[in-house]
């Protein structure tokens, strides 16, 4: 998760959760990860301004990201391919 620069100058930053889901202890927890917001008067605001990166550029890496996915699938289907005629 990255922390986002919203136009307005505040940065939606992500936060994390753990919770005890009440399942046996080898079941683990829930995660939860969520973004909340923060201003110039917050105190990690300095710090993280120049880590975050703008909503457009996040779009950018999604589509990014997408396409790297068709070339990762093709050749993880070659690969399969290839390993059903052995």
């Amino acid at each position: 998760m990255y922390v986002i620069r919203l136009p307005d100058g505040r940065l939606r930053v992500p936060h994390s959760v753990l919770a005890d889901s009440g399942r046996e202890p080898d079941e683990g927890q829930i995660i939860a990860q969520a973004y909340v917001e923060i201003g110039p008067g917050d105190p990690d605001y300095e710090r993280l301004l120049p880590e975050s990166i703008t909503e457009e550029e996040m779009a950018d890496k999604r589509r990014e990201w997408r396409e790297g996915d068709e070339e990762l699938l093709r050749v993880f289907e070659e690969y399969k391919a290839d390993q059903g005629e052995d």
